[in-house]
C-alpha cells in the first residue's frame, strides 16, 4: 500500500483552506496548513511535504509570489511542487492561469484560479505528484 503523500497549504483565509483540506483528504493525502506565511516557512523547512499549495495574496500583499522566490533558493525546497491557486486575475487582469509563468517571476509549477473545482483540483495535484 502506497503512504499517503503529505500537502502543505499556505493561505490567509481559512475557509477556503478548510475547503481544499476537505477535498484533498477525502482522495487519501495527508494535509497540513498554515495561515501566513512565516509559520508555513518553518513548516516548510522541518518537514518538506510532497506539494505545497500556496495563495498569492496574504498578509501586505503579494506573499505568495515573494514567499515562492524565497523558498526556490533554499536547496532542500528547489524542486518541491507548488500549485499556486489565486484570485489574482481577476483583481489586475494580470496573470492568464493555465498558461505558463515566467520562472524568474513566478517560480511555481502550475497557477490557477479560485475558485477550483474539485475535480480540477485533484487532477492538477495528481500531476504535479507524478502520479
Amino acid at each position: 500500500m502506497e503512504a499517503k503523500k503529505n500537502i502543505l497549504i499556505i493561505d490567509d483565509d481559512p475557509d477556503y483552506v478548510e475547503a481544499i483540506k476537505l477535498i484533498l483528504e477525502g482522495d487519501g493525502y495527508h494535509v497540513d496548513f498554515s495561515n501566513d506565511t512565516e509559520s508555513g516557512y518553518k513548516k516548510l523547512m522541518d518537514s518538506t511535504p510532497h506539494l505545497l499549495v500556496l495563495d498569492i495574496m496574504m498578509g501586505k500583499g503579494a506573499e505568495g509570489i515573494i514567499f515562492a522566490r524565497k523558498m526556490r533558493k533554499e536547496e532542500k525546497l528547489k524542486e518541491l511542487p507548488v500549485l499556486m491557486i489565486t484570485s489574482i486575475r481577476e483583481q489586475t487582469g494580470f496573470f492568464f492561469p493555465g498558461q505558463a509563468a515566467h520562472p524568474f517571476y513566478l517560480p511555481v509549477d502550475e497557477l490557477v484560479e479560485k475558485p477550483i473545482d474539485a475535480k480540477v483540483l485533484l487532477q492538477k495535484v495528481e500531476t504535479l505528484l507524478g502520479k
